[in-house]
C-alpha cells in the first residue's frame, strides 16, 4: 500500500510536468493538439494520435511526450520496486480520469471516446 501511495505521488508530479508548456520547440502544443481533437490518452499511459494519417507535426509531438513519460515511469518504478508495465497502465488510469471535458481518450476495446 506504501507503494501505491508513492507511485500515486510521482504519477501527480509527473501530470504537472507533462502539461507544462513544451516551448518553442514545437508550435502545437499537447493542450492545443488536446482540444483540436489530435491526440488524445490511452489505457497505457501514453499519449496517441487520433486521425489514422497525423500530420508529422503531431507525430513528432507524440513521440516526445511518449519518449519521456517513458523515462519518467521508468524512474518511477524503479523506485517503488515495482513493474514499468504497472506504472503505465496507473498513469494511464489517471490521465484518462483527468481527461478534459472535450479531450479524447482510448477505451480498452480501441474506441476513442469524447469526455
Amino acid at each position: 500500500m506504501k507503494n501505491i501511495s508513492k507511485i500515486g505521488i510521482a504519477l501527480l508530479a509527473l501530470a504537472i510536468f507533462l502539461c507544462a508548456p513544451l516551448g518553442s520547440a514545437f508550435a502545437l502544443s499537447l493542450d492545443g493538439a488536446k482540444s483540436h481533437g489530435l491526440v488524445g490518452e490511452t489505457p497505457s499511459g501514453y499519449l496517441a494520435a487520433i486521425p489514422a494519417d497525423p500530420a508529422s507535426e503531431v507525430t513528432e509531438l507524440v513521440q516526445s511526450i511518449n519518449m519521456k513519460r517513458k523515462e519518467q515511469y521508468s524512474q518511477i518504478a524503479s523506485k517503488n520496486g515495482t513493474s514499468l508495465k504497472n506504472v503505465e497502465l496507473l498513469a494511464g488510469q489517471k490521465a484518462i480520469a483527468k481527461t478534459s471535458p472535450g479531450n479524447y481518450y482510448r477505451d480498452n476495446q480501441g474506441n476513442w471516446i469524447r469526455k
